[in-house]
């Protein structure tokens, strides 16, 4: 019902219809202490959907980019960028990885100096580049044993012992890359001095496979899947684990760029921390690095496994450096020609970004 209501000044054919107020009551769905209710809700939705903004925007601003390089994609000792990215374990850290890959260590290098990357994986045997006035300096000790390095032969080579290496021709990446150094190392190790062994460069993995089988070489210095495959495919078979002649000795360093290591100190550290717990989530989570390295690496799981098995333990658990094995490396920088006289190794390195450094 409806009853009439007049404005002051108005006359009765003026009357505004105005619903009776009980009635209005009576017949709106809602109560109105439920409308107050559903009002306090949404004010809350909303609030917290403005923090969860606000939240999500910090988020996004609190992660800094790292541009990290690395000798080459899909093998295991770089797959642990890969395990820290998959699992969000840079990101708790706040940093937004990115990964480079390269055909070997002196085009990393080569990418530090052209300031292409922020961090880059490089070998021990790089210090001499540092030592030389590279741009960069070594923030953290990353494997140690060369276990992930190997020489394989053809499966039927008259070869049965490293002893019988001398004067054979042995394939490698690059001139100055780390297989380069092994070569001579072992040639040095063997008492035939750096150059007992005949080194080709042959650049990539692929290029030396072929290599070896048409006969053009005798063996190559390759990381331990390629070796792992020969095996696999009843093809080859490994001479030499490095891992097994050389133990003091630091395999991979992480190198930063200087400029980039004095302007952005906490990007470092946010990096090697997130790297390190990602080495512990390894260690920890067996099968699902496993699975990890098989789908990066695009090897069977038997090669999968057999990476994990052997070669996780070469990783450094805590970034710091082994004097020891820092004049390995010095000594043989002379012993090698690398350098006239050995530099001292306390310039070339630092420890001040590792976790719990002060």
């Amino acid at each position: 019902m409806y009853h009439e209501v007049r404005k002051r000044g108005t006359s009765p054919g003026d009357a505004i219809p105005v619903a009776d107020r009980s009635e209005r009551r009576s017949n709106d769905p809602l109560p109105l202490g439920m409308k107050r209710a559903m009002r306090s809700r949404i004010l809350a939705c909303l609030a917290i959907a403005a923090v969860l903004a606000v939240a999500s925007d910090w988020d996004a601003q609190a992660q800094t980019k790292v541009r990290v390089g690395q000798p080459q994609a899909g093998t295991f000792q770089f797959v642990p960028l890969q395990v820290g990215s998959e699992g969000g374990i840079f990101k708790k850290h706040g940093v937004d990885l990115e990964v480079i890959s390269f055909g070997g260590g002196p085009r990393v290098q080569q990418a530090i100096a052209a300031s292409a990357i922020d961090i880059g994986i490089g070998s021990g045997p790089e210090l001499a580049f540092v030592a030389k006035g590279a741009p960069e300096i070594g923030v953290a000790a990353m494997a140690d044993a060369p276990y992930s390095v190997l020489l394989a032969i053809p499966k039927d080579s008259p070869i049965k012992a490293a002893e019988d290496l001398k004067g054979r021709t042995i394939s490698i990446s690059s001139k100055g890359s780390l297989t380069h150094w092994l070569g001579r190392e072992l040639s040095r190790q063997l008492g035939w001095g750096p150059e007992g062994i005949n080194l080709a460069p042959l650049g990539t993995t692929a290029a030396q496979m072929a290599a070896l089988k048409t006969r053009q070489i005798d063996g190559m210095i390759v990381e331990a899947n390629a070796g792992y495959r020969l095996e696999e495919e009843g093809a080859g078979r490994v001479l030499v684990q490095f891992g097994d002649r050389i133990k003091t000795f630091h395999i991979y360093v992480f190198y930063a760029r200087r400029d980039f290591a004095e302007q952005n100190g906490d990007a470092v550290r946010a990096f090697l921390a997130g790297w390190f717990d990602t080495i512990a989530h390894m260690h920890a989570n067996r099968e699902q690095t496993i699975d990890i390295v098989r789908r990066t690496a695009e090897v069977s799981p038997g090669i999968a496994t057999r990476d994990y098995d052997e070669l996780m333990g070469m990783f450094n658990r805590t970034g710091k450096f082994n004097p020891a094995a820092l004049d390995v490396l010095a000594r043989s920088f002379v012993e090698m020609g690398m350098l006239p006289k050995e530099p001292d190794m306390t310039t070339l390195v630092t420890e001040r970004f590792l976790p719990g450094a002060r």
